[in-house]
């Protein structure tokens, strides 16, 4: 199933880079005298309410859907690791800190975070027209919102990422290997880097597999609630959106974007399965 999952994500990535090349039609394009139009040989997943091709949207939907859970999940890792290495390895005061700040964070409610700093990022980055900051607004726009998205999602996710961690390398930095690098006088960044990171990057690995379904279901959440990207730009979320509203008469405008969306995450668990075996395997005794 790993290899199953593996081989869809795959085909689902290589059709979202190419979607302005390979898809049939452009995903503004409208036909108004091609509405509700079933699927066919013109528009092969049918048309929405405004003429688009189904098709062609869900290719261009996947290109947002798939890039805020990979970029969410590398900024996420980005800021997790390195706050829980440290809190753990340093311990102390320093851990008290961080951690503390993670609890307080977890107080709040998750979607409501989300969606808080979310409308605050969708408000704030377009005023921003000088400054070091600028390049925020330039990126946000080009990418039609999902730069906020990104953000909003990150600042909330690393706090998973962190509390594991801190765990992982609570359990290792008493180690032998770990005090010997210590007594023949290795800095702490050599230790953090070479010693403790490269023994939980198995775990690392797999959490990211399991990051990346869990921020595009976010995203999709987001823009069913109208926070997501800017139209017309698509993603799977907004399409479920769209088709809410004729759901009853042709009900295929939310099941295609829906088994798109579902048949993702199953193949990230079945690839975040497959690593975790391979990289932590069970040996019968």
């Amino acid at each position: 199933m790993a290899v199953v999952g593996a081989v869809f994500l795959a085909v689902a990535v290589l059709a979202a880079i190419s979607a302005p090349v390979s898809a049939p039609y452009r995903y503004d394009r409208q036909d108004l005298f091609a509405t509700y139009q079933a699927a066919g040989r013109a528009h092969w997943a049918g048309t929405d309410a405004l003429g688009r091709d189904e098709f062609s949207r869900l290719m261009y939907g996947a290109r947002v859907s798939i890039s805020v859970g990979l970029a969410a999940a590398a900024l996420v890792l980005a800021v997790g690791v390195p706050v829980g290495l440290t809190a753990a390895y340093f311990g102390g005061t320093l851990d008290l800190l961080l951690m503390r700040l993670v609890d307080i964070v977890y107080a709040i409610p998750y979607l409501l975070l989300v969606v808080l700093l979310q409308t605050f990022f969708t408000a704030f980055l377009p005023t921003i027209r000088h400054g070091p900051l600028v390049w925020l607004h330039a990126l946000n726009h080009d990418t039609a919102g999902v730069a906020a998205i990104v953000m909003a999602l990150a600042l909330v996710g690393w706090l998973d990422v962190a509390r594991v961690v801190r765990g992982q390398v609570l359990t290792l930095r008493h180690r032998e290997f770990v005090v010997a690098a210590q007594s023949l006088g290795a800095a702490d960044g050599h230790v953090m880097g070479a010693h403790l990171l490269p023994n939980i990057a198995a775990p690392i690995i797999v959490m990211a597999t399991v990051l990346i379904p869990t921020f595009i279901i976010a995203e999709a959440g987001l823009s069913f609630l109208g926070l997501g990207v800017q139209p017309p730009v698509p993603s799977w979320g907004t399409m479920i959106a769209e088709g809410i509203d004729s759901i009853e008469s042709y009900p295929r405008l939310v099941i295609a974007p829906g088994l798109a969306l579902a048949a993702t995450l199953l193949s990230l668990n079945f690839v975040g399965d497959g690593l975790r075996d391979a990289l932590d395997p069970v040996v019968e005794r």
